[in-house]
């Protein structure tokens, strides 16, 4: 709504008025770009200047710690470019569907490289990155600006800083911009008084502008111009101010000249050498340097404070080695004045400066000079305060004398010091607090301590602030009829006041306005109309500065227009976020609603988002989402419409990545580059070495899909990078070549000290190729079991060439080595000589011994077979044992020399013993372990018996049976299962399913609970045991009847207000009625905002689907609470309410009194009584009015004007007779025929004058009778029928 103010942000107010220019100029949508609908229209490629009538869009991507628009691309990193295709992380499901895409890619070494990258984009983004995402977010705020071709009240765009602070060499330039319809005219005052630019050559105004120009070309002092502007832009709607500037003429006077004569001091004794600067503007920088311009070193014992002063903790005698002369640097005029030079003579007990002293641990004893407890040299005492004001930088300074230098500590009474804000200088003497605020107040206090004692300076801070806005007042847009307010919220310390004015003048002295009410912080309007149109200026001040705000109010009947191009092309890649613009204006301001291809319901929720500006947001694109929007704005006067065209593109991907390759010198690598995108797009694919474009030579050939290296030279390592872009997206993939070679294979393996389990194998290592071998893989190969097939036997570090190898028995072994560096593994060696160790028993058995049944009459046992390292010896074999566990019987055996065996005609599901034993031909190996196993099972023989069903509720009911005899089971018992079906429903012709559910109980349990179920039914329940082969035989069939339960929500609960009388309420019955439908209860409560009014409950006959509700009063709205029930009770209740009233933005503050009897009367008076005046006003208007005439109206004021000198000036009322070539308005007023340099409009008042803080108070002198009043009064009024029409 118009008038309504928007809550206080500081972010807001700083940018209110690029959001306006974004809504108004209709910037491209996130990662998409806007297009001309002509045939020829171009997009504007990722990383190209974009065409001129465009704007870089903020919002293009942004992903966790990546924001990358696309003026930024050059500078973004590698892998974060490469994002940019990829849709933006709106949620955790998209951000997993991201990663999911990424880990889909194939995995080879080209992408290692990605990681580090990845992690280092999303570390901290630079401070650009915060600031253009907010402005981003910034910009889909609703701010909305009038178009310059409406009529408007003036509008300050560009003022100087209030401190205004000139170079005396240049020109003078007090700046004043603003904009208007009709364009402002524009005057100044200095000092408070009317600054008659015609009257001095020097000064000069802007042509379309209030810039004051001031040349200093013909000579003139500069200073003379010094003194507090204020520029006023004005038409006819209004006057804006800008805010006071304080011109001051920047000045660095001479240093006086002076003789300093030497500066005699005992060593360690403190020094304060003083600057006194001249007083400059701005204040110089102060440093020091001797007269031969070298620094002077600072340490804690020597340093410079803030006030430029150069102290000495204690003086040493190197100290006379310079001297020091203070220097002055001046801003403006950028030049350094240096003083004369104090030179230093230092008393001492010990002449000699030993420079070997000074690393001395206890210099000054060495010395001679005596030990002294701390003092403080500034601040002066134990005690200071000081003062400081909010936002700006606090800093405390201690700096101490005393021998040894003392050092500095600080802390803060009652807490601990900020520190986030809190800084230390200038070797622990200074603390700096950063942006100061009302809780950094307290007392501080800095402990200067040595080894001879401390010393402690107390400094009370007290925290001031200059006005700062809590709520700035903003423009209103009004309609004629509309309600408003302007808000101007401000604090500080001392507490700011507030000083409204309107049109520059103090709001007490302006005529009366019924419509308007002031309220302390906020001027209420009611019942505009367009004779309110004005500019109010809100002064908030205290003594430490003040805040000057512009806010107009501006009442315009307009139907809505759209300010963008119609028929945009938009073009998008897929799964990326996008945002429709569709910058409209209206008075009243207008709702606007989005609709695709033509049909369909309001586009907002879901995937899709309404921002107050208009723009409509499609959080991740999808295919189906292309076609054409259409947004529609509409208010009283009419609507308006505009389309835009989305078309969907493929991302550009890159499915066959360049690959990390190792190549030696000389050979070819081929890196691939495979890429898929969509063919409506041109597609370009680029290659970078090491992030800078790749010249292609002629060893490179550059083909669509690879990039071939001839030759590989040493110069040729790198990164490089396949860049594929379209004019809407890119896509990366980088690979590193190493331009090294693997390690020449081992040669000459030698077997020695052959031992009957071990052997030691020797090898002379080949080149290493530039990359240092890290390991030695030894593998063998056995001729045996698995001949030709190598294995891994030992890895050793790449220092060593001679290992000693542990063996197995009765293996015939033939080893090789493989040497490994960073690049990769070597070929392996030529193999060994073979060694075959003698046989032996086996000492291990096979594992993982089972036995399971596979029918209901057989055991299988299976078990791992040994390998060749653990057989130990010829024709290995497996004796397998079982038996029955329960019998005791003697054991079967079997020898099998693979791994399984099945024992047939077992009982059904019965415990066996098993033991499996490895031999050979040496042996048998040690006594097997004991593994039990069980023959198969068979299906269950017998049912749960005893079933007894308790029904517990409407949706749940309590089983209990006997177990069965555990012989029945034939198998291990898993669960006891119910079967149960709706047999039908106790309510006459309702259809139910009957499909079969179960209900599980593990294991070996007795009773169970079975839920779920449906009120008010007929079920059929079985139960059977289940084992491992599956289900046995059903129990006896049970029935049992649900009893009656409440019923579900009713279904399809709709509101609708087809007037403000009246509310209609319809309803479907529910879905589950859970028995016999008694009623409806329907409970509502009005509600305006947070207040609640009394609940009201109806109840209904169970047919009744409908009711209509007469309104209570217009403007509150209703909750209602809808649910069906039973005689069991109410069941689960739907809740909707009913659509929002107009205006409900300002009723919701205003219902309590503007539904008051009183309040209606009294308005309904007030409109009579303004009703009785417009009508005498036109009386007297038809009669005429008696008019003075200047004799020489035509005649400027010239310079030699006497009543210029006083301020005052005589005009003609004359002016409101239609003259020749005026034009008369349909309701019959006149237009005046304006002048932009003319005062007129401040009559009524005596001599023009200014108060100090710069806002005006007085008027231009119009001497005027008694008739002359009476004309000016009849030349505003209106026709009656206007005046009616207006009410209306």
């Amino acid at each position: 709504m118009p008038g309504t103010s928007r809550p206080p942000g500081d972010a807001h107010g700083l940018v209110s008025a690029l959001m306006r220019r974004l809504a108004a100029r209709g910037v491209a949508g996130d990662a998409g770009e806007v297009a001309a609908p002509a045939a020829d229209s171009t997009d504007c490629a990722q990383g190209q200047t974009p065409s001129p009538p465009r704007l870089i869009d903020l919002c293009a991507v942004w992903d966790p710690g990546v924001f990358l628009p696309a003026a930024g691309w050059k500078r973004a990193s590698g892998f974060a470019r490469r994002r940019l295709n990829e849709a933006e992380t709106l949620n955790s499901v998209q951000e997993a569907q991201l990663e999911q895409l990424e880990t889909a890619r194939p995995r080879r070494p080209g992408s290692r490289e990605r990681g580090p990258e990845l992690r280092m984009a999303r570390q901290q983004p630079p401070p650009w990155v915060h600031t253009a995402f907010l402005l981003c977010l910034l910009s889909l705020s609703g701010a909305i600006e009038i178009p310059m071709d409406l009529s408007q009240p003036p509008t300050i765009t560009k003022q100087s800083v209030k401190d205004h602070i000139v170079d005396p060499r240049d020109n003078i330039l007090i700046e004043c911009e603003a904009k208007g319809n009709p364009a402002p005219s524009f005057h100044w005052t200095r000092n408070s008084r009317f600054f008659n630019i015609a009257k001095d050559p020097r000064v000069s105004m802007r042509r379309r502008s209030g810039t004051l120009v001031i040349d200093f070309r013909s000579g003139g002092r500069p200073e003379e111009y010094e003194g507090e502007y204020q520029c006023f832009a004005r038409n006819k709607f209004g006057t804006a101010l800008s805010n006071r500037i304080r011109l001051q003429v920047s000045k660095s006077p001479l240093w006086p000249k002076e003789n300093l004569d030497p500066v005699v001091v005992q060593e360690g004794a403190p020094l304060t050498l003083q600057c006194n600067p001249p007083p400059g503007l701005p204040s110089p920088v102060i440093f020091w340097m001797s007269s031969s311009m070298e620094p002077i070193t600072q340490d804690k014992r020597v340093s410079q404070g803030h006030n430029g002063d150069l102290y000495f903790s204690n003086v040493m005698l190197q100290d006379m080695q310079t001297d020091y002369s203070c220097n002055a640097r001046f801003h403006f005029t950028h030049t350094i004045q240096q003083k004369n030079a104090f030179t230093l003579k230092v008393l001492t007990n010990n002449p000699y400066n030993d420079s070997s002293l000074r690393n001395h641990p206890d210099m000054y004893s060495a010395r001679g000079v005596a030990e002294r407890t701390p003092s403080f040299m500034y601040p002066q005492g134990t005690a200071s305060s000081q003062m400081v004001l909010r936002g700006m930088d606090l800093v405390l300074e201690c700096i101490a004398s005393g021998v040894p230098t003392p050092d500095i500590a600080w802390y803060k009474k009652g807490g601990d010091l900020p520190s986030d804000k809190a800084k230390f200088e200038n070797f622990n003497k200074a603390l700096r607090i950063t942006n100061v605020s009302e809780e950094d107040s307290g007392e501080y206090f800095c402990l200067a301590s040595n080894k001879m004692g401390s010393i402690r300076h107390t400094i009370s801070v007290r925290v001031k602030a200059a006005p700062y806005w809590l709520d700035e007042p903003k423009n209103l847009i009004l309609a004629p009829g509309e309600d408003g307010r302007l808000v101007c919220r401000a604090n500080g310390n001392p507490k700011p006041t507030v000083q409204w004015m309107v049109n520059g003048e103090p709001l007490q002295s302006a005529p009366p306005n019924p419509n308007r009410e002031v309220a302390g912080d906020t001027i209420i309007f009611r019942d505009t109309q367009i004779s309110s149109r004005a500019v109010y200026q809100c002064n908030t001040s205290n003594e430490h500065g003040y805040l000057l705000a512009n806010a107009f109010v501006s009442v315009l009947d307009v139907p809505p227009r759209m300010l963008s191009p119609r028929n945009q092309l938009i073009r998008v890649i897929l799964y990326n976020r996008t945002r429709l613009d569709c910058p409209f204006f209206g008075s009243p301001i207008p709702t606007l609603r989005w609709f695709k291809n033509g049909q369909g319901s309001n586009l907002d929720g879901g995937n899709y988002h309404v921002y107050e500006n208009g723009s409509l947001e499609i959080k991740m694109i999808r295919k189906e989402d292309q076609g054409i929007y259409t947004c529609v704005a509409t208010n009283i006067l009419g609507k308006a419409e505009n389309q835009v065209r989305l078309e969907v593109k493929d991302p550009t991907r890159i499915y066959r990545m360049p690959e990390d390759q190792v190549a030696k010198r000389g050979t070819t690598v081929q890196l691939e580059c495979r890429v898929k995108h969509d063919p409506s797009l041109k597609l370009t694919v680029s290659w970078l070495k090491d992030d800078e474009p790749l010249y292609i030579g002629n060893r490179m050939k550059k083909e669509d899909d690879s990039l071939t290296i001839f030759g590989v030279a040493e110069r040729d390592q790198g990164s490089y990078t396949c860049v594929a872009s379209t004019e809407l997206d890119q896509d990366l993939a980088k690979a590193h070549l190493t331009v090294l070679g693997r390690p020449d294979r081992p040669r000459d393996l030698e077997l020695t000290d052959l031992a009957e389990r071990s052997v030691r194998l020797t090898w002379i290592p080949g080149d290493d190729n530039n990359s240092p071998i890290t390991d030695y893989v030894v593998q063998f190969e056995e001729d045996q079991f698995q001949p030709g097939v190598w294995h891994d036997h030992s890895k050793f570090p790449g220092s060593v060439n001679s290992a000693v190898l542990q063996l197995s028995p009765y293996v015939n072994y033939q080893f090789r080595v493989i040497a490994i560096n960073e690049v990769g593994s070597s070929h392996p060696s030529l193999p060994s000589e073979r060694y075959r160790t003698s046989g032996a028993p086996p000492e291990s058995n096979p594992t993982d011994v089972k036995g399971e049944g596979t029918r209901k009459n057989n055991m299988e046992i299976t078990w791992t077979p040994m390998n060749a390292t653990s057989a130990f010896g010829p024709n290995l074999r497996y004796i397998v044992k079982w038996r029955r566990r329960e019998t005791r019987e003697t054991w079967n055996n079997v020898t099998v020399w693979g791994s399984r065996y099945v024992v047939g005609q077992t009982p059904v599901y019965v415990p066996y013993e098993i033991r499996v034993q490895a031999e050979n031909d040496f042996g048998k190996g040690p006594e097997p372990d004991t593994v039990i196993g069980y023959s198969g099972e068979d299906y269950p023989r017998a049912a749960p018996t005893d079933v007894k069903i308790r029904v517990l509720n409407s949706t749940a009911i309590s089983l209990q049976w006997n177990r069965v005899y555990p012989d029945t089971v034939q198998g291990q018992l898993r669960e006891y299962r119910a079967y149960f079906w709706r047999e039908s429903s106790l309510l006459k012709n309702l259809w139910v399913s009957q499909k079969r559910q179960q209900a599980s109980f593990p294991g070996d349990r007795l009773r169970g609970v079975v839920s779920r179920l449906f009120p008010y039914s007929n079920y059929k329940l079985e139960m059977v045991v289940v084992n491992g082969r599956g289900d046995g035989p059903r129990s006896e069939t049970k029935e049992f009847t649900t009893p009656e339960g409440v019923p579900s929500a009713p279904r399809r609960f709709r509101v609708r207000q087809p007037n403000l009388e009246t509310i209609n309420l319809e309803w479907d019955h529910p879905e589950h009625p859970n028995g016999i439908l008694t009623g409806y209860i329907l409970k509502y409560v009005p509600f305006n905002g947070t207040k609640l009014g009394k609940q009201i409950v109806e109840n209904f006959s169970p047919n009744q689907t409908k009711f209509t509700m007469q309104r209570a009063d217009p403007v509150s709205r209703y909750r209602f609470t809808l649910s069906a029930r039973t005689q069991v009770g109410s069941g689960e209740a739907v809740t909707e309410e009913s659509p929002a009233p107009p205006n409900e933005a300002y009723t919701n503050n205003q219902a309590d009194i503007a539904t008051q009897g009183w309040f209606i009367g009294l308005m309904c008076a007030i409109a009579l009584l303004v009703l009785i005046l417009l009508i005498v006003c036109f009386i007297k208007r038809s009669r005429g009015g008696k008019y003075p005439v200047r004799e020489k109206k035509d005649v400027p004021l010239g310079p030699e004007d006497p009543k210029e000198e006083d301020g005052s000036f005589d005009y003609s009322d004359e002016d409101n007779k239609p003259l020749q070539g005026s034009q008369t308005s349909l309701d019959g007023t006149i237009k005046q025929q304006e002048s932009d340099d003319s005062l007129v409009d401040y009559g009524e008042g005596g001599e023009g004058q200014f108060n100090e803080d710069g806002s005006f108070i007085g008027q231009y002198t119009v001497k005027k009778d008694k008739e002359e009043t009476e004309g000016n009064e009849s030349s505003e009024a209106t026709s009656p029928v206007n005046a009616i029409y207006s009410l209306a």
